[in-house]
Formats: C-alpha cells, sequence, structure tokens
C-alpha cells in the first residue's frame, strides 16, 4: 500500500491515521519533496480510472493563474501535475492496482475490505 502524502494537508493526515490504524504495511510518497515521473503518473491514472484533468485542483492559483484558459491534451496536462505537484487532488491510496482519491479520508477504508 501507497500514499501520496503531502502532511500540510489535513485530509491527508487523516487518510494516513487510519492506513496506521489497520496496517503496518505501506509507504509514504512524499509527493511534493519527490514528484512523479510521466510514466508513473499515466500508471496512477490508469489506476485511479481518471483523466488527467480530474487530478487538478483546479482552484489553486497556480491553476487559475496559468492554465485555467488553456487548451491542453492529457500529456500536456499530466506534464503540469509533474511541474505544480501541489496541483495534484490529495491524498491518493494505491493498493495493488487499485487506487482511490481519498476524499473523504474515510474512502480509504474500502481498501481494506
Amino acid at each position: 500500500m501507497k500514499i501520496y502524502h503531502n502532511a500540510r494537508c489535513s485530509k491527508s493526515r487523516q487518510a494516513l491515521s487510519l492506513i496506521k490504524s489497520k496496517t503496518s504495511d505501506f509507504k509514504i510518497i512524499e509527493y511534493l519533496k519527490c514528484p512523479l515521473k510521466f510514466q508513473e503518473m499515466k500508471s496512477l491514472l490508469s489506476q485511479l480510472n481518471m483523466k488527467p484533468i480530474e487530478l487538478v485542483r483546479v482552484e489553486e492559483p497556480i491553476w487559475k493563474s496559468n492554465y485555467k484558459e488553456e487548451k491542453m491534451n492529457d500529456n500536456e496536462i499530466i506534464n503540469v501535475l509533474i511541474n505544480h505537484p501541489r496541483l495534484m487532488q490529495r491524498p491518493i491510496v494505491k493498493k495493488g492496482k487499485k487506487a482511490i482519491v481519498a476524499r473523504p479520508p474515510e474512502y480509504v477504508l474500502s481498501l481494506f475490505s
């Protein structure tokens, strides 16, 4: 199990706490410190069953001021997420070949059933 974690995000901290209450077998990926690579992002999006734009936090100032009006294809949006990882929805929790955006954090519990 992996959690793509932002320690400054309360939802991410809550999801991590729920994971810790269920298992000690997990890895924390601090995606702000170590942004995902292009293929990792494509794979994660596939596991999430999401289009890149669905993973974007469109209310973030970076997005609003730089990209909101742009017409971009999926690969271009992936590159934006890689270059600005804070734009990525969080927390993302992955178990095996399945991944979810754990918002609300309780969604993480579905990976344990």
